[in-house]
Formats: C-alpha cells, structure tokens, sequence
C-alpha cells in the first residue's frame, strides 16, 4: 500500500509542475489527456488497487480519488487563467491606437483605356488640335444625316444601332462632334473629339460600349499630305520613333477620298512571320481617315468652295489592347483589379 501512496504523492507535484510551465490551451489539453485520460496516470493508479488487500483498497481508492477531482479543479482553474491571457493577446493584437498619425489611403490609378485617351489626346493638343466633347445620346441628324449617310444609305447596315426613344440613339462614333463643332464655330477648326460609343458587338476585339477618338481639321487649301503629317506624328509618339506607316484605299460616306493607314506590327517589327499580334503580315490597322466629304461641309454650315478638310477616326480601346500586349478586349471591361492594375498600366 506504502508504495501506491507514494506514487499518488509524487504524481501530485508531477501534475503542479506541469501546470506551471503550461503557457497554452493546447498544451493545457496536452497535460489534461496524460494526467486524466483513459490511458493516463489516475487510471494506471486505479487498476494498481487490484494488487491490494481488501482492507488496503478503501484507503488508496479514496486518495487517488481526491487526487483526481484536486488535479480536475486545477484544470480548470488553468483552462480559466489561459483564456484570460489568450483574450487578452487578441485584443492588444487588435489594438487600436487612436494617437498614432493616419496611414492615409492608397493612390488609384486610371483605367488602362482612360490612360490612352490621355497620351493620345497630349500628342495631338501638342500639334494644335483642341479637345471637343459631345452627347452619348444623339438624334438620327446629327448621327447619320449630316454625316452623309441618309436612311436609304448601305452603310447603316454597318452600323448596328442601340435605339431609344424619341427617334434617339446611343452614337455609334463620335463624328457628330465633329458635326456639332462646325455649327458652333463654323472654320477655320482643329479639333479631336475623344469618347464612348455603343454598337450591338461582342466578341474578344469588339465591345459593346468602347472609346473613340476622331479628329477634324477645317482651312483653306487642306491636303492628305497634311493629314498623313498629323497621324504618322501620333503614331511614332504613341508606337516609338522606329514605326512605319502606310496607307490603304477604303470606304467611308462621310470622306472621299478615303483610307486605312497601318502601322508597323509594334511586337515585331515586320520581321516575324509567325506573329500572333500581326498574325505575320507586319502590319496593324489603326485609324480610318479621308478628306472631309463636302456634303458633310455643308451639314455643318461650312461652304465646301471655300473650305476642305480632312477627319480621321480611330479606337482607343484597340491602341490599348496593342500598347499593353492585352489579347482580349473584355478584360478593360471586366472588373479585374489585379489585371487593371498590373505593372505598366499605372
């Protein structure tokens, strides 16, 4: 018996040892399965009673049993003191300190598009043009009409028009500031007329709301050499003084003659057949351009006889799309903070 009661002594300063070096509730847990468990040190003293005399087994069953409730209240009075201090550790984690100066808010950027429009509208301020803004909800005459593109005209099946009411429309480019502009300050004029517009379009290169840019230039004896002068300026400050210019034959009916100019391919310079933004031709379409029809002279209060002029559209979202190296329109549209805001396009 002498020896089963020395063990409960010994396994009491055990238990008090190990209480005071607990500094965790897992370690708390740790200590409570090996003193209080199944298989821990009161259950091994419990089947040691079966080696006693039935005199003895009272006595040492009594003692072991007040070991184990003595031993059941220290963990809980440990359990208790350990929350404490761990409630305590998360508040001062958490802790405000409302004398410490502000940290101030971090700076935004502009949208990779927005951020275009800048530079190209810069280029163009730094060769005289001004900055001319207009409507997103537009009439037919303004749209069309004065554009020299009457109803019965092929060329609005180019166009697939957002309607609303009121014979209204979102504008599907900004040609009628350029429209707008001429009524209002009649010639000699220099503008550029940036924006949105809306086409019924979509798909990895095409949105339906996306961003023009369009300019116009009024004056006495005007010439395409003029007009190729403004855009190749633009494109080797947009694209790099090494890029190249050329200029296709087209269509539009608010400009006669028209053209397509293209640039050099801005990833390889023409020189890789097996280039997935030219697709190997070199080559990059930009801008559509013209000498300002006469009858859209006129639709703007300008006398055709006198004046001429030339007028130039091209998309910002496409420049972006080419200066950023993005393969799908959709990701401008789409929300992604981490992609609007990934190195070079702050």
């Amino acid at each position: 018996m002498s020896h089963v009661l020395g063990q409960v002594k010994d396994l009491r300063e055990q238990c008090r040892e190990a209480l005071a070096k607990i500094g965790s509730l897992t370690a708390l847990q740790e200590e409570r399965v090996r003193f209080l468990g199944k298989k821990g040190e009161i259950t091994r003293l419990l089947r040691m009673l079966g080696t006693l005399s039935p005199e003895e087994r009272p006595l040492v069953g009594s003692t072991v049993n007040e070991l184990r409730d003595e031993m059941e209240m220290a963990f809980d009075a440990a359990k208790m003191r350990l929350e404490v201090l761990e409630a305590e550790k998360e508040e001062e984690r958490g802790r405000l300190d409302v004398t410490l100066p502000c940290r101030g808010r971090g700076w935004g950027s502009f949208h990779p598009v927005v951020q275009v429009m800048h530079e190209v509208i810069d280029v163009f301020i730094g060769l005289g043009y001004s900055v001319a803004l207009g409507p997103e909800i537009e009439d037919d005459f303004h749209n069309f009409e004065a554009l020299n593109i009457p109803s019965y005209h092929p060329a609005r099946d180019m166009q697939d028009t957002f309607y609303v009411e009121g014979n209204r429309l979102l504008r599907t480019h900004t040609s009628p500031v350029q429209v707008r502009s001429m009524l209002r300050w009649g010639a000699p004029l220099r503008i550029i007329c940036p924006g949105k517009v809306f086409r019924r379009d979509s798909d990895p290169t095409h949105s339906p709301m996306f961003h023009q840019l369009e300019g116009l230039l009024v004056d006495r004896e005007v010439s395409i050499a003029d007009l190729k002068g403004s855009l190749e300026a633009f494109a080797k400050a947009m694209f790099g003084p090494e890029v190249k210019a050329r200029y296709r034959a087209s269509y539009f009916p608010f400009t006669e003659p028209s053209m397509e100019m293209d640039v050099s391919c801005v990833a390889c310079g023409g020189k890789n057949p097996s280039c997935r933004i030219c697709k190997g031709s070199g080559w990059l379409e930009i801008s559509g351009l013209g000498m300002v029809h006469p009858n859209v002279l006129r639709a703007g209060g300008i006398d055709p006889t006198v004046y001429n002029g030339f007028a130039w559209g091209m998309g910002l979202d496409r420049i972006a799309l080419l200066k950023y190296d993005v393969r799908d329109l959709r990701f401008f549209f789409d929300g992604d903070v981490t992609f609007l805001s990934r190195g070079g396009m702050r």
